[in-house]
């Protein structure tokens, strides 16, 4: 299993959102969204929030992935603020998953 290394965590008032910039060790050109978002949620106690990837960027010669997310409370509140495109990625990825 890799190791998760959270290396920012900002609270963001002004969206009502927290963002993480989170360190995957080890999984570079291996790491699906969808386990990012399963592993970030364990890592940081996400249970009941609305946990969103924004970004997952290999590093060069490393094997190394960094990944943003966006945790939300609510959310109707992530669909106003980030691009429907984001959420139809989403929701394929959940379809193929099954």
């Amino acid at each position: 299993m890799s190791i998760i290394q959270v290396t920012s965590d900002i609270d963001n008032q002004f969206l009502s959102r927290r963002e993480l910039t989170c360190d995957f060790a080890g999984l570079g050109g291996k790491l699906l969204k969808s386990q990012a978002i399963d592993m970030v949620t364990a890592e940081c106690s996400l249970k009941d929030k609305f946990v969103i990837p924004i970004s997952l960027r290999n590093q060069v010669g490393r094997t190394t992935v960094t990944g943003t997310f966006y945790v939300y409370d609510d959310e109707s509140l992530a669909k106003k603020h980030i691009n429907p495109a984001v959420f139809t990625r989403m929701d394929k990825q959940k379809g193929d998953d099954a």
